[in-house]
This record gives structure tokens, C-alpha cells and sequence, in this order.
């Protein structure tokens, strides 16, 4: 059977290493969950509903105490073992509601209303279907269409910005699909790191969206030919460091051969 279905952040993670697609989208083996893992999503939870609020009520103790919420939510039902210690948990709250005070120095939430948060996209590009959820689209005062992602690490280097917006621009180009207007704009907000936060954002045109329409069905063909012959290389390099499947890894497991050939013996 073919591709079905592609997502900004599996085809991001072909284009990283296609051992890592396959793992995830193929394979679709468990990944540990993690307290970054935790703060991402439990702070996505509390940015999309501080715009329920009244712009007034749009305020640092409510986004903390939304936050708090949202954890309580899912901790039992998607993190119920992640912290050993009621201490351990508490420190991470404690940095977790540090990292969203930052949130409030990246951008003003009382001065706009988001069109869509959260946004549930599934759209047939001729032949393709690109499924993903988009954090936030805005229209701004001065008219212009912006998409906006939440980032609660830290941002990358400036010379690795550029491929971080890879899924914003697929997005864009599903937006493009359903509303019929490009979006102007492209944004990425970083809370985490020791500076506070970092706002990345670059232009979208029409032109750029066709350019990422054909590198996605150029992308879409090389996964489709792949699962066909069952070949998915890894791709060693400096993100594997980070990777939750490095232990069973084909790349890694040789190197560990060739460093030491008796491993290879049971």
C-alpha cells in the first residue's frame, strides 16, 4: 500500500533521516515521554484557551493558572509516570511557568483575536493529502495573514532557522488550498532558552508556495518509492544525539560493531 497521508512533521522527519520516518510513521514504535515533551503540550493547551478570554482577563496569572489546569488534565492520562518525585514535578512547574512569563515579552495577546487556533487541516492537493494541526492564524491590524507556531525550547542557531519553517510553509500552503489566500507572513516563537524568547518569522508569496508544492510531491514520490523497496537509510548526524531510537538505529548499531566486533557475538 502507498503513502495515504503525510504530515508537516513526518515529512520533516524524511527529509532529516528516512530511518526516522520509518520508525515513527512506518513502524510507529513508542517514543518515552519526556518533560519537554510534557511542557510542549500542556503549554500549547494553555496558549490556545488564553484566547478564550476576554482580552483584558489575557494575563500572565491566567496563562499560569490555565496551565496549571491543562496539567492537571492529562497528567494522569498521557504523563502518569514521567516524575519520580512530587519535588521533581514541582521543579519542573516552577521552570515550566518560567518559560511561559516569557511568552508575554515575545508578543501583546490583548492586542488581536486569532481566526483559528488550533487549527485541524486535512487537504487534498491534487493527489496528495497533507493532514496536520496549525497553532494559530491571526489577521493583524495592518491587514496582512499570519501564521504562528509555539516553540517552548529554545531557538536553534540563526544559520538553522531557515529549515525550522519547512512545516509552517506546508501549512501555509494548505491554508493557500481552503481559504484561497496566501498568508503574508510565517512566524516561529521560541519561549525557552536563558536570553527569554526569540520571534523568527519570514515572508510567504505565491511563488514560494508553488516551490514547496513541488518539493512536497518530489518528497511524496521519493516516500512512496521507499516504502515500495522498503529502504530507509539512516542518516547519522548531530540531532541524533536527541533521538529516541538511537539505541535500535541501524547507523548507530554498526558503528558499535565496528568499535567493538565481540558486541556482535551473543
Amino acid at each position: 500500500m502507498g503513502l495515504q497521508t503525510l504530515s508537516p512533521s513526518r515529512a520533516g522527519d524524511f527529509k532529516t533521516c528516512p530511518q526516522l520516518f520509518k520508525f515513527r510513521a512506518i513502524d510507529r514504535l513508542p517514543e518515552p515521554p519526556s518533560p519537554y515533551q510534557a511542557r510542549g503540550t500542556t503549554a500549547h493547551h494553555a496558549l490556545q484557551r488564553l484566547f478564550d478570554l476576554p482580552p483584558e482577563q489575557r494575563t500572565p496569572e491566567a496563562l499560569y493558572d490555565l496551565f496549571r489546569k491543562a496539567w492537571v488534565e492529562i497528567r494522569d492520562r498521557e504523563y502518569p509516570d514521567l516524575f519520580p518525585s512530587t519535588e521533581e514535578e514541582r521543579a519542573w512547574g516552577i521552570e515550566s511557568l518560567e518559560v511561559l512569563a516569557n511568552y508575554f515579552a515575545a508578543e501583546d495577546p490583548t492586542s488581536f483575536d486569532p481566526l483559528e487556533r488550533e487549527m485541524d487541516l486535512r487537504e487534498d492537493l491534487d493527489g496528495m493529502v497533507i493532514r496536520g494541526i496549525l497553532d494559530r492564524m491571526e489577521e493583524r491590524s495592518d491587514g496582512t495573514l499570519v501564521i504562528s507556531d509555539y516553540k517552548t525550547g529554545k531557538a536553534p542557531p540563526e544559520q538553522y532557522s531557515l529549515p525550522a519553517f519547512f512545516a509552517l510553509k506546508i501549512y501555509a500552503l494548505l491554508i493557500r488550498r481552503r481559504t484561497g489566500r496566501t498568508p503574508d507572513r510565517v512566524r516561529l516563537i521560541y519561549l525557552g532558552g536563558p536570553d527569554g524568547p526569540v520571534v523568527r518569522e519570514i515572508p510567504v508569496a505565491d511563488p514560494q508556495l508553488d516551490a514547496m508544492d513541488r518539493q512536497l510531491r518530489a518528497l511524496w514520490g521519493t516516500i512512496e518509492r521507499a516504502m515500495a523497496r522498503s529502504d530507509f537509510p539512516p542518516r547519522p548526524g548531530p540531532l541524533c544525539d536527541w533521538c529516541s531510537f538511537r539505541d535500535i538505529c541501524p547507523a548507530w548499531a554498526d558503528a558499535a560493531v565496528r568499535a567493538d566486533p565481540a558486541a556482535a557475538i551473543d
